[in-house]
């Protein structure tokens, strides 16, 4: 083989190479599923419920449950006065809800549909986050600017941590620390909860209205979602702001996908899916997918890599209220992560 004949075909290998790396980085990290069909209402958060493979919306008046092996099948259960967060309680089939109209948190068998218990809480329950054990939930009050500490087994609030109004997406990190998004000051709020105080705050400056929060497994980096287009990575150890991204419009949840190690932002008023990567200390925008109006928040099967949006559509808002959602329109949108896509860091 001559010298000429080696350098054409390795430059027609590298050109190959390259068309491959290029259709790989351009093809879409998505593809759109079926939608998977619910009845009316209004929702909040969604979450997955691995034990059980399912998706979990907090909905309205009660708690829809989706089992995407039937999705026709979605299931509502209990009598909820205005489900915020709802989440699969370890060991066992129980499903807690917050219910904020009533400042209390739900307890659901979700077999039979009905309640086990109602347990006060601090004003206005909304977020809540789990601990690593299963056995205690801190239920973010978010008007009332306290976190309620539920003991799951006993089925009892155990104590209340005082912090400020506006509280929202909470996400635990380190050795028993809790770092939770203020809406209404655009800072983070930070609290050890071995001696459950507040242990101080981290400004968002560049950030505005707060809402969503995910934490970067193995790390102290979390990505909050703001409501001017924008995502602050932020260093919940050292305390600050590390970066600013921009996101769509609408966020109201942050999503952990440790696979791909990217955050994934659903942005309810661009309709989009914000993909933001991180690599080491550094965040990068990965791309945007396409959603529907008002996925705001999603549920995510990290084994699988779907992704589950609850949506709908809505008809003109009346003076002073807040629009109808209409007729027949709310469902799931299902993103399926594409394997020949971004690629597993």
């Amino acid at each position: 083989m001559t010298i000429r004949h080696i350098i054409r075909t390795s430059l027609a290998v590298a050109a190959l190479s390259l068309a491959s790396n290029l259709a790989a980085a351009d093809s879409p990290a998505f593809t759109r599923m079926s939608d998977i069909p619910g009845p009316d209402g209004r929702w909040d958060f969604a979450s997955w419920d691995a034990t059980h493979t399912r998706v979990i919306v907090a909905h309205g008046n009660d708690v829809l449950l989706v089992d995407p092996a039937s999705p026709t099948a979605a299931r509502a259960i209990g009598d909820i006065a205005g489900a915020h967060a709802a989440l699969a309680i370890p060991g066992g089939n129980r499903i807690l809800v917050s219910s904020s109209r009533d400042n209390t948190v739900r307890i659901l068998d979700a077999v039979t549909g009905t309640q086990l218990t109602s347990i006060s809480v601090a004003a206005d329950p909304d977020a809540t986050v789990l601990s690593p054990d299963g056995r205690t939930a801190y239920v973010m009050g978010a008007d009332s600017g306290a976190i309620s500490i539920v003991d799951l087994a006993g089925m009892t609030e155990t104590a209340r941590i005082a912090l400020k109004p506006g509280l929202e997406v909470p996400v635990l990190f380190g050795n028993r620390m809790l770092a939770v998004n203020n809406e209404s000051l655009s800072e983070v709020e930070v609290v050890d909860l071995a001696t459950e105080k507040s242990v101080g705050t981290i400004p968002l400056a560049g950030c505005e209205g707060p809402t969503g929060l995910a934490l970067a497994d193995g790390s102290n980096l979390a990505l909050s979602s703001c409501a001017n287009g924008k995502a602050a990575l932020v260093d919940l150890a050292a305390r600050k702001v590390v970066q600013l991204l921009p996101i769509g419009l609408g966020p109201d949840t942050v999503i952990w996908d440790g696979k791909y190690h990217r955050f994934l932002v659903p942005c309810g008023k661009s309709g989009t899916l914000s993909l933001i990567g991180l690599n080491g200390r550094r965040a990068r925008v990965a791309g945007s997918v396409k959603t529907d109006v008002s996925a705001r928040t999603a549920a995510f099967d990290p084994v699988s890599g779907r992704v589950y949006l609850p949506a709908a559509r809505f008809g003109p808002a009346a003076a002073g209220k807040k629009p109808d959602v209409t007729a027949g329109s709310f469902h799931i949108v299902v993103l399926s992560a594409n394997q020949g896509g971004l690629r597993p860091s």
